[in-house]
């Protein structure tokens, strides 16, 4: 019989790091992960271009958790017993350096996310924690004191069960089975579609700090602002595809965003633009950008302000120069869809965090039920956050599992 004391569902980053500290812990425990697909650890593989974004340089557990438009309350306790630190020293103590980035990003100082995936796999083989590939779980059971896991193969028992296989519909599916509530799944890091000819043929102008608002709600959010081929991206963006993932579903992607792109209220920048007519009054204003505006986009709204190319500062009249304060202040775009950031698809959803003890992340209705990981209705901004859930929850899971 395949009986082990603890067996870990999902070969991912929560589930190989899990499996790791509880093999450390305990020599004699017989450790194994069930991976559904031929190999492990594939969106470690492709997660920050293929670097891994390991986690964030922030180090205080209150301003963490507000990177979590899911889960801010629940992992505030938890990030007081591991946190980025504790994960910098953990994979430090393995022989893989971090570094970080001018952003906060934490990378492998290799720049490969192959690093990574070597150290889990080295550890893993250190422990002898057994790695069963092609194995999806179909149906978990409890059987007295054993769980039982039903394959297409074969049936495996364990003492205690951990649950990291992050956002799995057909895992949700039969955690049901087991009483648990799941919440309904939907993307969080998500891009704008926007076809609109204010951003049309100048895909690559980064805006460094824009304020972004989605008309009609409460959702806001600032910081650099990425014009591509399709629409809009950068952290301003994913910070409120993150925060609004739950409004934007239900909107259907449909909706309008005010941009600001240069942090000012629209008087002030009026008042700045009649300045302006007066000291540059000979000179023709698509020439030269002001603001810090890139100069791509700048034309592009000095245009829409209805402003023709040849026109100097000293043609301008005061509808001209009240629609581009309009433009800088307060630009109207319609969003219509949305497109995966990069290769990386992250949901909010799963398990709802009310059935979970998050001292332990053991569940509330099952004895030795764990969870890791985006298996929970846990998700966070870009950035390494994600990341760092995995790690603090995979190892709280460890070291109550190994008491």
């Amino acid at each position: 019989m395949n009986t082990f004391n603890v067996i870990i569902i999902g070969g991912g980053a929560a589930g190989f790091f899990t499996a790791i500290n509880i093999a450390e812990q305990n020599p004699d425990y017989k450790v194994a992960i069930l991976e559904k697909a031929k190999m492990g650890l594939q969106k470690v593989k492709i997660s920050g271009g293929g670097r891994c974004n390991v986690t964030h340089a922030e180090f205080i557990p209150q301003e963490l958790v507000t990177n979590y438009p899911r889960g801010e309350k629940e992992l505030l306790g938890p990030f007081h017993q591991f946190m980025t630190g504790d994960t910098m020293a953990w994979f430090e103590e393995r022989g893989v350096a971090l570094k970080i980035e001018d952003d906060g990003r934490m990378f492998p100082a290799s720049n490969s996310s192959q690093t990574i995936i070597d150290c889990f796999l080295n550890e893993a083989k250190k422990y002898k924690i057994k790695i069963i590939y092609s194995s999806g779980v179909s149906n978990i059971e409890k059987h007295e004191d054993l769980w039982a896991l039903q394959t297409k193969t074969e049936t495996f028992h364990a003492e205690k069960l951990v649950v990291a296989t992050g956002s799995s519909a057909k895992i949700w599916d039969v955690l049901k089975t087991l009483n648990h509530t799941i919440v309904k799944p939907v993307p969080s890091l998500f891009t704008f579609n926007v076809t609109d000819k204010r951003i049309k043929n100048i895909p690559g102008v980064v805006v460094p700090n824009v304020t972004v608002k989605v008309v009609n709600t409460h959702l806001e959010s600032q910081g650099p602002l990425l014009i591509t081929h399709v629409g809009f991206s950068a952290p301003s963006i994913l910070k409120l595809s993150a925060f609004g993932a739950v409004e934007l579903a239900e909107m259907n992607y449909h909706f309008d965003i005010e941009i600001n792109f240069i942090q000012q209220e629209f008087n002030a920048c009026l008042e700045e633009l009649k300045q302006l007519k007066q000291e540059l009054a000979k000179k023709t204003m698509l020439k030269f950008a002001q603001f810090n505006i890139p100069k791509r986009l700048w034309q592009k709204l000095v245009t829409a302000a209805k402003i023709e190319d040849n026109h100097t500062w000293a043609d301008i009249n005061k509808n001209q120069l009240e629609g581009l304060a309009k433009q800088l202040t307060q630009a109207i775009f319609t969003v219509n869809g949305k497109s995966t950031f990069k290769d990386e698809f992250v949901t909010a959803g799963g398990v709802d965090l009310k059935e979970v003890n998050f001292k332990t992340f053991e569940s509330k209705l099952h004895k030795n039920l764990f969870f890791a990981g985006e298996v929970l209705n846990i998700d966070a901004i870009t950035g390494g956050f994600n990341f760092q859930n995995a790690w603090t929850s995979g190892f709280i899971v460890a070291k109550n599992i190994s008491k």
